[in-house]
C-alpha cells in the first residue's frame, strides 16, 4: 500500500511516500516559503535511485502550487517520461516512482487536535469540524493542516485521509494528572484538561524502547524549536509537560511556556494591548524573549559563551525547565530505566544533554563525556556505572504516522 505522510507548517510542507507495510520510503520532498513570490524552495529525492531535484526562486502563492509540483515529480508528469518499475531499473527520469497519483491509497497527517477526537481518525467532516472548534488552541498549526488537507483532497479524491492527532499518545495519562484546578463543569462542558502534544515523536520513541523490552520506565525529552518532556511507562504516556495548548510546558524557541494566568490581566492593566501580549507569549517569548539574541539555541549558546548574560540566563532557564519536569515525573514512574533525548536540540546538542544530566546526578544519571560528544544517530551515552541508561534516539515522526495510518481500520 502506498501511504503519503504530510507535515504542514504555516509556510512549509513536508511529504514522504511510503510503501507499507515494509516501512520503505519511496520518495520525499520539502517545500519552503509557501506564499512567497520568486523565493520558494523545493527539495525532492527519489529514495530508490538517490536522484534529487532542487529548485529555488519559485513563485508559490499557496499549497496548491507546491503539491502540484510534488505530485508531478512523483509521477513523471513534469517530464512526460514513463515510470519504470524498480526491476526495470527505476524511473526513466530517475525521479518518479508512481505511474499515477491514484496509486496513493492513504494520506496521513500529523494533525494537532480536534475536539472530541484523540488518537487516529478518518479526516471526515466530523473530525475537521472538531479541528475548527478548537482552532483557538493551535491556530497556526490547525490553519496549515486544514489548508493542506483541502488541497490534497482535490488532487487525491479517492484516497483515505487519516489524522494521527498529536494528543492521541497522551490519552493514557490518568485523569488526576490531566485536570486543572478549575470548576469541574468547565472540564465537562469545554473539555479543559491537559492534552499534550508531540505525540508522534514520543510515540515513536516508545516504539523504539518497546523493542528493548515490554516493561520499563522512561522519560523522553523532545527538544527542538518547541520542546516537551514525556513520562512513558511500558510504552504508554503517563504524563507530559504540555498543557491544553502549545503555549505551555517548557519555554520554546519563541513561545512562553508555563506562565501565571493572571499575568495577562496584569499586563493589560499596565497598558499593553491584547495583540502585544499575544505576540509576547507566542512570537517574542521563550529563548528569543529572554536572550534578546535569537530563537535558535545554537546562536543563544554562542552568545552566552561570548559573555552575554541574558543569553546565559536563557540557556539556564531552558535547562532548568527540562530538569524540573524530569524530577516531577520520576516519582510517578517509580524510578527511571531510560532517559532519551530526541529532536533537533536533543539529538545534536551535547552541551544541553550534559547540562541536563549533570543536574540529575541525584537520580543516578551519569554520562560518558566522550560518548556524549561523539554521539551520532541512535547511541547510548551513559557511563557504565550510571543507574539510568541515557540514549540519543533520532525521532521519526513520519514513520510513526505512516504505520498508524496504514494500520487504521475505518470500520472501528
Amino acid at each position: 500500500m502506498k501511504v503519503l505522510v504530510c507535515n504542514a507548517g504555516s509556510t512549509s510542507l513536508k511529504c514522504k511516500l511510503y510503501d507499507m507495510p515494509g516501512d520503505t520510503v519511496l520518495a520525499q520532498c520539502g517545500i519552503e516559503r509557501v506564499g512567497s513570490e520568486n523565493d520558494a524552495l523545493f527539495h525532492y529525492r527519489n529514495n530508490l535511485t538517490g536522484k534529487r531535484k532542487e529548485l529555488s526562486g519559485l513563485s508559490m502563492p499557496d499549497y496548491k502550487a507546491g503539491v502540484r509540483l510534488f505530485l508531478d515529480t512523483l509521477t513523471g508528469a513534469d517530464t512526460k517520461e514513463p515510470v519504470r518499475t524498480p526491476e526495470e531499473g527505476g524511473s526513466a527520469d530517475g525521479l518518479s516512482v508512481l505511474h499515477s497519483v491514484s496509486e496513493v491509497e492513504r494520506v496521513g497527517f500529523k494533525t494537532t487536535l480536534s475536539k472530541g477526537h484523540f488518537g487516529v481518525h478518518e479526516l471526515n467532516e466530523e473530525t475537521l469540524q472538531g479541528m475548527r472548534d478548537w482552532y483557538a488552541l493551535t491556530p497556526v498549526h490547525t490553519k496549515a493542516y486544514l489548508s493542506a488537507i483541502e488541497v490534497l483532497r482535490a488532487f487525491l479524491p479517492d484516497a483515505l485521509f487519516v489524522g494521527v492527532f498529536e494528543t492521541g499518545f497522551h490519552e493514557t495519562i490518568p485523569l488526576e494528572r490531566r485536570l486543572f484546578g478549575v470548576p469541574y463543569e468547565w472540564h465537562e462542558k469545554y473539555g479543559l484538561m491537559r492534552l499534550g502534544y508531540h505525540g508522534a515523536s514520543h510515540g515513536y520513541i516508545a516504539d523504539v524502547l518497546n523493542e528493548k523490552g515490554r516493561h520499563y520506565r522512561a522519560i523522553s525529552c523532545h527538544l527542538g524549536g518547541s520542546g516537551s518532556v514525556c513520562a512513558i511507562k511500558d510504552g504508554k504516556s503517563i504524563d507530559v509537560s504540555f498543557g491544553m495548548s502549545l503555549e505551555s510546558g517548557l519555554i520554546h524557541n519563541n513561545r512562553v511556556g508555563d506562565i501565571d494566568g493572571s499575568i495577562w490581566d496584569f499586563l493589560r492593566g499596565e497598558g499593553l494591548s491584547e495583540e502585544e501580549i499575544r505576540d509576547g507569549f507566542r512570537k517574542k517569548g521563550g529563548l528569543l524573549g529572554i536572550s534578546g539574541v535569537s530563537n535558535d539555541l545554537r546562536y543563544v549558546i554562542a552568545a552566552a559563551d561570548q559573555g552575554n548574560e541574558r543569553a546565559r540566563l536563557a540557556v539556564d532557564v531552558y535547562v532548568s525547565g527540562i530538569v524540573h519536569y524530569i524530577g516531577a515525573f520520576y516519582p510517578d514512574l517509580g524510578g527511571l530505566d531510560y532517559l532519551v533525548f530526541t529532536a533537533g536540540i536533543g539529538e545534536h546538542s551535547d552541551r544541553i544533554r550534559a547540562m541536563v544530566c549533570e543536574r540529575l546526578a541525584a537520580l543516578g544519571v551519569k554520562l560518558d563525556p566522550e560518548k556524549n560528544r561523539n554521539a551520532s544517530g541512535e547511541a547510548e551515552i551513559s557511563a557504565p556505572d550510571s543507574k539510568v541508561r541515557v540514549f540519543v534516539i533520532p525521532t521519526d515522526e513520519e514513520l510513526g504516522i505512516a504505520r498508524r495510518t496504514y494500520a487504521f481500520d475505518r470500520r472501528k
